[in-house]
């Protein structure tokens, strides 16, 4: 997963302080003056409370970084309980529950940066990621939609798309998610062994080998080691092609 990193960003003010004037106008002037004190002391607070946050959210990410996931979740609900609408903070705690295999509480998670922050990509594409491994594969697709309309270019998620249309056996629709992640990284090697799975699966031998040998030029020795074993080539098996190919 990736560790989103977020930081504040914070500003100072100016006080500009002038004299005291005549006796008449002074109640105002100085119910006027508390009124900026009271603001100035909130802000500071608001200043101090951020920073605070800022900091555990960043010693959450290094607990993150080093695998240290549990205690990560727990440093991560510290800034949460200082800045509950911190939404990376609920991304990188989902990203932590995730490595320990806790999917429904990295979902909860999720959906809490997105209920925070609609507009954050990686929120709905981590949450689709979780979602496919449950083999939720129709919720899954609407959380990459999400995450797609966002960012069009994320090609992660159009081929995770794929994978789950393909799950579905929609493999018209999983064949063209492929072809939208490849039009945007053309070297992409995940992209083209995906989809010779799905050409595959309809045995449709001709693109299947095609595309697989694609696969195999942009990273040599994985994907024929891959392709032995790999259930979805089954029907291809029989084919002196695809054999000469991966052997």
């Amino acid at each position: 997963m990736i560790c989103w990193r977020w930081f504040f960003a914070s500003s100072c003010i100016t006080l500009l302080i002038s004299g005291c004037g005549g006796l008449a106008n002074s109640a105002g002037k100085n119910s006027k003056q508390a009124v900026q004190e009271i603001n100035v002391a909130q802000f500071i607070s608001e200043a101090q409370t951020a920073k605070e946050a800022e900091h555990i959210f960043n010693e959450g990410n290094n607990l993150l970084n080093s695998h240290r996931y549990t205690e990560a979740v727990l440093t991560f609900d510290k800034a949460l309980a200082i800045k509950p609408q911190l939404a990376e903070a609920w991304i990188n705690r989902g990203n932590a529950l995730t490595a320990l295999q806790r999917y429904q509480e990295a979902i909860a998670s999720y959906d809490k940066a997105i209920a925070t922050k609609p507009n954050r990509d990686e929120a709905w594409y981590n949450r689709g990621n979780i979602l496919s491994k449950l083999q939720r594969y129709k919720e899954a697709i609407a959380s990459y939609d999400k995450a797609i309309a966002l960012k069009p270019n994320k090609y992660e998620a159009w081929i995770n798309r794929g994978i789950a249309l393909t799950k579905l056996q929609r493999y018209k629709e999983a064949i063209a998610s492929y072809d939208k992640a490849i039009a945007i990284k053309p070297d992409k090697d995940l992209a083209y062994y995906n989809k010779a799975c799905t050409y595959a699966l309809q045995n449709n031998v001709e693109l299947a080998i095609e595309n697989l040998h694609k696969a195999m030029k942009l990273v040599p020795n994985k994907y024929n080691k891959l392709a032995k074993t790999d259930p979805d080539f089954n029907k291809l098996r029989g084919e002196k092609r695809f054999q000469e190919l991966i052997n």
